[in-house]
């Protein structure tokens, strides 16, 4: 079987470099990136660190408004179906190259495959719901990491071959972890920190980044709590400082994009996490780190019922509180899968 494997963003990176291994045992993969996140720091360091194969197509689309953006990856992909002739086309989780591979798929009538299905926000002011929404309505087969998601998608009526499965992001960062764990301490003298003593924060969605209001509350609260925070920040996050004149407190480090081994590193020694990403919700909750999510809702909402992910919000206040009343839980149950996933969605995609 021939499949196309549709990737653009960085959590796809980490997602496929699991899965890709799995499919390349069965069949022939096809991998298109669509360039969504392009530069070496973004993209080319992930692909070297993780194994992943050399995209066979690049399609060096870049950054630029929703629609634009889209439009020309879905060109790219419809041009690439047309030449390889898949059997199936897969796609992950609910950015814009997530929605042109859906889109491009359904119109040549190729089946989708859907990885990370079924999340939900229920907040359509999200670019990424109307992704995700549009991408599971469209798919033939339905990955889903968790029973929540199985349900979110029965309620809109899809049933039909929808499998929990669990979370291929799980297999990666084991792989990660028992590969690089020596080399972890490493990470934390480069940057002049010490395991439990600082915070980490990551802010890239367009909800904060593109607010003025809510990325000065979210900064405020970093100053506000004095410990030392690190803040590895997206280019959208550092242009919309740089275009807000936002002034940085002095207890916060504000670097480069880091490799993932070095993410998994630091997040695995931070006291306490703060971020608007998906990703690293669940990698804090995989770690037993306490997470503050900084958004007014979540998809991986598992993570908040069992204690270890709170909501707080852009509020400064309200994120100065979280992180400051947060109580370790007694347990941490397992959540999205255990090992093997990528085996078991590659098995299902047979």
């Amino acid at each position: 079987m021939k499949i196309v494997t549709v990737i653009g963003a960085r959590p796809q990176f980490i997602k496929a470099a699991a899965l890709s291994r799995e499919l390349r045992k069965r069949h022939t993969e096809v991998l298109v990136h669509t360039g969504q996140h392009y530069d070496q720091v973004m993209s080319g360091i992930f692909f070297d660190e993780l194994g992943i194969p050399a995209p066979d197509v690049n399609l060096g689309v870049g950054s630029g408004p929703h629609g634009a953006q889209t439009g020309c990856m879905l060109d790219g992909i419809e041009k690439v179906l047309l030449a390889e002739r898949p059997d199936r086309v897969l796609v992950y989780g609910d950015t814009n190259s997530t929605l042109a591979g859906a889109l491009a798929a359904s119109k040549l009538l190729i089946p989708l495959v859907h990885v990370e299905a079924g999340l939900r926000s229920f907040n359509r002011r999200m670019p990424e719901e109307i992704n995700r929404v549009v991408a599971d309505h469209l798919s033939e087969l339905l990955l889903c990491p968790s029973h929540t998601a199985v349900n979110n998608l029965a309620s809109e009526g899809i049933t039909r071959n929808v499998h929990r499965v669990g979370d291929v992001m799980l297999d990666t960062l084991n792989w990660v972890r028992t590969r690089a764990e020596v080399s972890f301490p490493r990470t934390l003298v480069k940057l002049g920190l010490q395991k439990q003593a600082y915070l980490l924060c990551t802010v890239h969605r367009s909800e904060n980044t593109d607010n003025i209001e809510r990325l000065s509350g979210i900064l405020g609260a970093m100053g506000a709590l004095g410990e030392p925070v690190v803040l590895p920040a997206h280019p959208r996050t550092r242009k919309a400082i740089q275009l807000a004149n936002i002034s940085l407190p002095r207890n916060l480090l504000l670097i480069d994009p880091l490799s993932y081994s070095e993410m998994v590193s630091l997040s695995a020694s931070a006291r306490v996490i703060l971020t608007d990403s998906g990703g690293l919700q669940k990698e804090a909750y995989w770690l037993g780190v306490p997470c503050i999510t900084l958004r007014d809702e979540t998809e991986w909402t598992e993570t908040v019922e069992a204690g270890w992910n709170v909501l707080a919000g852009s509020n400064s206040e309200s994120i100065v509180q979280a992180v400051r009343s947060f109580v370790r839980p007694a347990c941490r149950p397992p959540l999205y899968g255990d090992v093997g996933v990528a085996s078991i969605c590659a098995s299902l995609i047979d």
